[in-house]
């Protein structure tokens, strides 16, 4: 059995699982507040981003949901909770106990720049196999 379970400790899975879920819906803004961009601008390939843009969504919601599964699997509830300037913070409710998760602005612009890159690959893997 895995250390952090035995311990009823959060394992690394789980809170890189929570550091994603609270990650997601500001992605998924910024995807919609793009293609919302791209509708309005005319560009001659609007129709391709926006393609581009409705894939992304999907997955993101795809992982939302697999995420909220897994968690909820696990005895594990993460909760919005105040914010200020600098730190989002979430409250993490898990196996008995519960724990405030934080995280700088700058450290999510990092990690929502990954997961974008991320998505964007796929989508360029999905739309190359598609091409053969």
């Amino acid at each position: 059995m895995d250390e952090g379970k035995m311990n009823n400790l959060l394992t690394m899975e789980e809170r890189t699982m929570v550091r994603d879920l609270i990650l997601l819906p500001y992605i998924d803004t910024m995807v919609s507040n793009s293609m919302r961009e791209t509708e309005l601008s005319g560009n001659v390939l609007a129709k391709t981003y926006l393609m581009a843009g409705q894939y992304i969504q999907k997955r993101i919601m795809q992982d939302i949901y697999r995420l909220r599964q897994e968690l909820k699997q696990r005895n594990v509830k993460v909760v919005e909770d105040k914010n200020d300037d600098f730190i989002i913070y979430n409250m993490i409710y898990y196996r008995g106990y519960q724990e405030r998760f934080g995280m700088t602005r700058d450290v999510m612009k990092t990690e929502i720049s990954l997961r974008l890159t991320q998505y964007t690959a796929d989508y360029g893997s999905v739309l190359n196999d598609y091409l053969k």
